[in-house]
């Protein structure tokens, strides 16, 4: 749980040598590797902006865990770095949702509902049991808080991507998506603010 300043209460923090870790780090890679071509797909054949971005973000956090497996055994500077990139990664994020749902809006188009809807259940499934992978490690440094909040926030925009199949379905309109796709934006913006925040603190108390 977070206070308000968006650090984690009294957690332990997890020793970053600690096997257990490394393993999750691979189980997640490889279940967001998978989805990223699943829901990434099916965004396109779908036509849905909230899909694709969710696939766009399924591929970034596959890079994220990635980067912190090789960074996992190395010093604080390491660790704190490719925090920060993490970090910028997910501002850069949320800036191309923005982007992709202004140009949904001039080229207009409705996407199909049915297929939002399963493929979203299906990455909900995924990030859950993701998340919950991660729980544990989430007091840890800047590196173990940032896998964690890409597990959480992927999670909440999984719940919302379903949400948004069902309105498109009620409205025969791509409004829900579109609105969908801004808030997943923001959720990226303010999670990469978190990350750039502890991981520059952390880069100037080592």
């Amino acid at each position: 749980m977070e206070n308000h300043t968006g650090h984690c209460c009294d957690v332990p923090a997890a020793d970053v040598h600690d096997g257990a870790f490394r393993r999750v780090l691979w189980m997640v890679l490889a279940f967001n590797a998978a989805m990223f071509v699943i829901e990434g797909a099916a965004g396109l054949g779908a036509g849905s902006v909230s899909l694709q971005a969710d696939a766009l973000d399924f591929f970034g956090d596959s890079a994220s865990y990635g980067i912190s497996l090789f960074v996992l055994a190395r010093g604080p500077r390491w660790r704190t770095g490719a925090a920060l990139l993490k970090g910028a990664a997910m501002g850069l994020f949320g800036l191309w949702v923005i982007g992709a749902t202004a140009w949904r809006l001039v080229v207009g188009g409705v996407p199909n509902p049915v297929v939002m809807s399963a493929v979203g259940v299906l990455a909900l499934a995924v990030n859950v049991f993701c998340a919950v992978l991660l729980y544990r490690f989430r007091g840890g440094d800047a590196n173990m808080r940032s896998v964690w909040l890409c597990s959480r926030n992927d999670a909440v925009s999984n719940i919302a991507v379903v949400v948004a199949a069902s309105g498109v379905f009620v409205t025969g309109t791509a409004w829900p998506d579109l609105l969908v796709a801004a808030v997943m934006a923001s959720l990226a913006l303010y999670a990469s603010f978190l990350v750039l925040r502890h991981g520059w603190a952390e880069w100037h108390a080592t």
